[in-house]
């Protein structure tokens, strides 16, 4: 892990413990991240939507295959923070497969 140093104070990036999920969400939403939830507060760690799947058999093939050359993903700049009550249902991913998206 890398640190930056800043008038003497040195900082390191966020550590998330959370599984690489497809989220779900109300009105539309697909998103994909490090999901993270505390009661009702969940968050999203190096966020993206996925605006396209680029699939032929829906959410499944990227969830265990990762990305396709056509799948879509929009970086939302690294956090997303929602309510647990947004959420429609997660998939759990191949996460080999989306470590280097993500």
């Amino acid at each position: 892990m890398k640190t930056l140093i800043v008038d003497g104070i040195e900082y390191a990036p966020l550590t998330t413990t959370g599984d690489i999920k497809i989220v779900i969400l109300q009105r539309g939403w697909v998103m994909v991240g490090k999901f993270e939830r505390k009661g009702s507060d969940c968050k999203l760690f190096n966020a993206s939507v996925i605006r396209s799947w680029g699939t032929t058999k829906g959410l499944g093939e990227i969830a265990q295959g990762g990305p396709t050359s056509t799948t879509k993903l929009d970086p939302c700049g690294g956090l997303v923070e929602f309510d647990y009550l947004t959420v429609v249902a997660t998939i759990s991913v191949n996460e080999k497969k989306w470590e280097k998206e993500l």
